[in-house]
């Protein structure tokens, strides 16, 4: 099935590139993460992003209340029933976000050479030559000649949506800036980033923590977007935070590297966190254009050895009124799965974009097309001398059984876990192959009340890259008899029949525990 996968040090047949690209169930190994917005929150257009691929849906609390995103919330879940497609739920807090209030909504245009104050009073109204923030430490936290970027929702720093301004003097608590690009602002609420400026603001703020204990509890969140991710001790403390909040203990924390002050500490933040999400927006302002390319590869990389999820942003932004993607964009998507993102996130494009459903199947297809020229070989060779020897028990499994898929041009991978780790930990040696992780729930109280675990472990892995969740019967242990684990895997296999991946005889590599034993077999299916 996954014979015809190129390296891309072989020379690539020009005929391959005008075959046409063939539809499956699993669009792509890359995981779509789509934010949710006003262009894509009724049920019959989450069910179209589900069906095109997404398999994550972020709410971003940057705006709209917790009563909008309950709305979203409960179309996704419906949207989830009528196509059988699982999907998880990821809440983007706000964190220390500059704001520029236009309380009038009226459009401001500013011209290039202009005087604009920004000031933290927010009775008055924003026009042209004064802009009203929600800060009241920027004039302590800039000085002459530092650079601010003023945008509604995502800036790229050079669209006429978005102004660049140079800071000319401070007066007071008001900082007077001359603008360097003509552009007109919409909207009621803009995004104020000031280029390598510490804002002393706590990255978990009062509001985040209102939201997360009430709609993240309320609907037991997969995952935490740690915005404005600054020091290893954020996350630490989002942790602390969470621990307190019953079943949100086994949320998983992302955190969301946007600055150069957490691009300094990224080594100690991956060790905390439980993923990682490059947001290439602020940092692509943050950072000389010339290096945001180093900067995404040494950090995509620093995340597969680690074997955590990594996350890319801002890949198709002219999709957000475009039907088809730039030639830079296209290529762009390709070089970040080659480099070894687990998923895309999509933020304007599905929010307010005009196609997020076209949107996220473009991603999709061009992701699934990367994936066959992914220089696999290469990629494990320099996985397993990283992790160097000896090898801990489960990582030495994990590997041969990748190891054992791909010499045998297995099919599939079928993992049984019941934490996850398992299933990730094969996903991190980046099989050809999906790897169908069966997971197997437990019991467990909480001394008033019985309940299972493993729908969070679930849909946790709908971010991993060529990793394809499946909640097995509870009565099956996940270390059980020989009996139990054939009929366990029975269902996996039809499971993978029914969607196309088996087919008779596939090889199909299994790992499973038997007893205290961990094993990899590799079984030929009949007829």
């Amino acid at each position: 099935m996954h014979s015809n996968h190129l390296l891309l040090e072989e020379p690539i047949r020009m005929a391959s590139i005008l075959e046409p690209s063939k539809a499956s169930f699993f669009p792509a190994m890359t995981k779509i993460v789509g934010t949710l917005g006003p262009r894509s929150r009724s049920v019959e257009l989450i069910s179209g992003c589900l069906k095109a691929g997404m398999s994550v849906a972020r709410f971003d609390f940057s705006w709209g209340d917790s009563e909008y995103h309950q709305e979203t919330l409960e179309n996704l879940k419906a949207a989830v029933k009528i196509t059988k497609k699982l999907c998880a739920v990821m809440l983007d807090t706000v964190g220390p976000e500059l704001q520029v209030l236009n309380k009038t909504e009226k459009s401001i245009s500013l011209k290039e050479d202009a005087v604009v104050v920004l000031t933290p009073n927010q009775e008055l109204e924003a026009t042209s030559e004064l802009l009203p923030i929600n800060f009241t430490g920027l004039s302590q936290a800039v000085k002459k000649g530092d650079t601010i970027f003023v945008g509604q929702y995502l800036f790229t720093g050079s669209e006429s949506t978005s102004v660049w301004m140079e800071v000319s003097e401070v007066k007071g608590d008001d900082v007077v800036c001359t603008v360097k690009n003509s552009a007109t602002l919409s909207g009621s609420l803009f995004t104020l980033h000031g280029s390598q400026i510490h804002i002393n603001l706590p990255t978990l703020t009062d509001k985040d923590k209102e939201v997360i204990s009430s709609w993240g509890v309320q609907n037991k969140i997969d995952f935490l977007s740690l915005s404005y991710t600054r020091h290893a001790e954020d996350v630490r403390q989002a942790r602390e935070f969470l621990s307190k909040l019953g079943d949100l203990s086994q949320t998983q924390i992302f955190a969301k590297i946007e600055t150069v002050e957490g691009l300094t500490h990224f080594d100690e933040i991956l060790h905390e966190a439980d993923g990682i999400i490059l947001s290439r927006g602020n940092l692509g302002i943050d950072l000389p254009p010339e290096k945001v390319f180093l900067f995404q590869k040494a950090a995509l990389y620093k995340c597969n050895m680690a074997g955590k999820p990594a996350v890319v942003t801002r890949v198709v932004d002219s999709m957000t009124n475009n039907l088809r993607p730039t030639r830079a964009e296209a290529t762009d998507v390709a070089n970040a799965v080659l480099d070894g993102s687990d998923a895309i996130l999509l933020g304007a494009e599905t929010l307010r974009g005009q196609y997020p459903v076209e949107t996220i199947s473009t991603v999709g297809r061009i992701c699934a097309e990367s994936e066959k020229v992914f220089n696999q070989d290469l990629y494990f060779k320099k996985t397993v001398k990283f992790v160097g020897e000896p090898m801990t028990h489960l990582e030495s499994i994990a590997s041969s059984a990748v190891r054992a898929a791909i010499k045998v041009k297995a099919s599939v991978i079928i993992c049984f876990t019941s934490s996850g780790r398992a299933a990730r930990l094969i996903a991190k040696y980046r099989p050809t192959m999906p790897v169908i992780s069966v997971v197997i729930p437990r019991l467990k109280t909480n001394q008033l009340r019985w309940s299972f675990s493993g729908a969070f472990e679930a849909r946790q892995s709908l971010i991993v890259r060529g990793l394809f969740p499946m909640l097995a019967d509870p009565r099956h242990p996940a270390e059980s008899t020989s009996a139990t684990n054939e009929s366990v895997l029975k269902v996996a296999l039809d499971h993978g029949k029914a969607y196309g991946v088996i087919k008779p005889h596939d090889r199909v590599v299994v790992c499973q525990k038997v007893g205290d034993a961990s094993v990899v077999k590799i079984i030929e299916l009949e007829d």
